[in-house]
């Protein structure tokens, strides 16, 4: 059973390499249709649609080219590399909305932004 450590993880947003990530989130759900019959005596269900969202967590940084392009209501495309970007690690891509950014900062700490992202059409599960 292989394991991995967070640092190995990296972001692509527009094909380009973020900094300052310090973490991320991919969710994934897919929908259930119910087809039971009436003769039926348990319930049935076939797969319906699928989605996913993604969430982007980041040191601050007013001066990053990659931070600027998350405003709210942008379409980007975007890579997820939980294992690294060393060919035969896993790959996550599509693309997505950002639906929300916030700024968050504490007296003695780091100033941080989390973005969120609707995805739109599929989550691409590959290897680099």
């Amino acid at each position: 059973m292989a394991t991995h450590h967070g640092k190995e993880g990296v972001v692509t947003v527009a094909g380009t390499a973020m900094g300052n990530v310090t973490g991320f989130t991919i969710d994934t759900t897919h929908d259930t249709v119910e087809d039971t019959e009436l003769s039926d005596a348990t319930k049935t269900y076939i797969a319906g649609r699928g989605t996913f969202t993604a969430s982007i967590d980041m040191n601050y940084d007013e001066t990053s080219t990659e931070q600027a392009s998350l405003t709210t209501g942008s379409s980007l495309a975007f890579i997820f590399l939980p294992e690294g970007n060393t060919s035969g690690d896993e790959s996550l891509s599509g693309t997505g909305i950002v639906t929300g950014m916030s700024i968050g900062l504490t007296l003695d700490g780091i100033t941080t932004r989390t973005v969120s992202i609707q995805g739109t059409g599929a989550l691409t599960v590959g290897t680099v």
